[in-house]
């Protein structure tokens, strides 16, 4: 390989096309466009990316079945007593950070439930979203706390629509 050569036929810097710029550059008048039609003016409402050209589009031709609440749906991670004995040392205060730092709580979630699965044997300060009936008796039995994170407030909603100031 000889160094002369190495970029030989190569353009660095390739200039965009002037388009519209008079007859004499070879792309005046209808600026590469065309006469007339669709694509040829500049404001043109162009078909989108599923557009199928007057067909009935694919994703009204498909089934719709069903509904999904995922928009609003909350995730919550489930941890049993069971596991939190195996985790944490007697008199320990178990938080949402603590099951991450254990591994018992991994995935993105909006809170943590504490359910009754397996035998508790340590006495515990558990805060977490919400527990089941049994979790908490366990918890209990052992000398235990179960805080409970209260949801967030629901906005107050103006129902009543404020009225027109009167015109004299």
């Amino acid at each position: 390989m000889i160094l002369n050569d190495v970029h030989s036929g190569i353009q660095k810097r390739k200039l965009k096309k002037r388009v519209g710029r008079g007859i004499g550059s070879g792309h005046g008048k209808t600026a590469s466009r065309g006469a007339k039609g669709q694509y040829a003016s500049a404001g043109a409402n162009l078909p989108g990316i599923l557009f199928e050209g007057g067909q009935t589009p694919l994703f009204r031709k498909i089934p719709k079945r069903g509904f999904s609440h995922a928009t609003w749906d909350r995730v919550f991670l489930v941890v049993n007593v069971g596991d939190l004995s195996l985790a944490f040392k007697d008199g320990d205060t178990v938080t949402e950070e603590d099951l991450k730092r254990v591994g018992l709580a991994k995935k993105p979630c909006d809170g943590v439930r504490i359910l009754g699965e397996g035998e508790l044997t340590i006495n515990l300060t558990i805060t977490a979203h919400h527990f089941s009936k049994s979790a908490l008796e366990k918890i209990q039995a052992k000398g235990g706390t179960a805080n409970v994170i209260p949801p967030p407030k629901k906005p107050v909603r103006n129902k009543m629509k404020p009225r027109p100031p009167k015109v004299k």
